[in-house]
């Protein structure tokens, strides 16, 4: 998996401590939609694995995870207050 971050991302990830984890969200409604979600720390009743971000912080996906996808991109939202991830382009994981 190659991670692409942008540099915003990088240093919002820094000053939130170091840490991203990034999770799949399954949507409540509109049938099985699914995106990714993400923070600076791990959210209760999931557990995490670090793998390789290729930059100056730790990345963490679901322990479960079985299939990576070719490129993780990382960037800030629109209002510069989150990090956004992108499954291989994609706002939807499929």
């Amino acid at each position: 998996m190659r991670v692409v971050v942008s540099e915003s991302a990088s240093e919002l990830i820094k000053a939130r401590g170091g840490s991203l984890y990034v999770w799949l969200k399954r949507a409540q409604c509109c049938g099985s939609a699914t995106t990714l979600a993400t923070a600076s720390e791990p959210p209760a009743q999931k557990t995490f694995r670090q793998v390789d971000s290729g930059g100056p912080f730790e990345l963490y996906l679901p322990a479960g995870l079985t299939r990576l996808p070719d490129e993780l991109q990382l960037d800030v939202g629109r209002r510069g207050r989150r990090v956004d991830a992108y499954w291989d382009g994609s706002a939807w994981v499929v």
